[in-house]
């Protein structure tokens, strides 16, 4: 059994929380927990936006707190992000997410990812086999 603690890893754990352009996000099972996906709460600054594009990894995000929008950039069509609300990234979707205000975001990714990915230009992270070549 796993049992974390959100505020002990803030505290306690600096590799498991990540921060990139206006967002942080706080991994609470990686890779090697050996779950096949990883869990990450995500905290998305107001007014920020984000060109995203999981090319080697599906994601699924639920909305605990705040208001934005997400759109899908092969079909233009957009969607309300508010508490209640989630969506799957099923195709690899390249995605334009919108945080009107403060978004809290529990995200899963599978494959899981490792802590140490990056985005690169194109908004998505590297393949774990690419990482463990680098």
């Amino acid at each position: 059994m796993i049992v974390r603690d959100f505020n002990d890893i803030v505290k306690n754990d600096p590799s498991r929380v990540v921060t990139d352009a206006k967002w942080t996000s706080v991994r609470m099972l990686l890779a090697n927990d050996g779950m096949g996906f990883s869990f990450h709460l995500t905290f998305l600054e107001a007014g920020s936006e984000h060109t995203f594009e999981y090319k080697n990894h599906f994601e699924s995000v639920y909305c605990i707190q705040g208001k934005g929008s997400i759109t899908d950039l092969a079909t233009n069509e957009t969607h309300e992000i508010k508490p209640g609300v989630m969506y799957a990234l099923n195709e690899h979707d390249r995605h334009v997410l919108r945080a009107e205000e403060e978004l809290v975001m529990a995200c899963v990714f599978n494959p899981p990812v490792t802590g140490t990915e990056v985005h690169r230009a194109d908004g998505s992270y590297a393949a774990a086999e690419d990482l463990a070549d680098a």
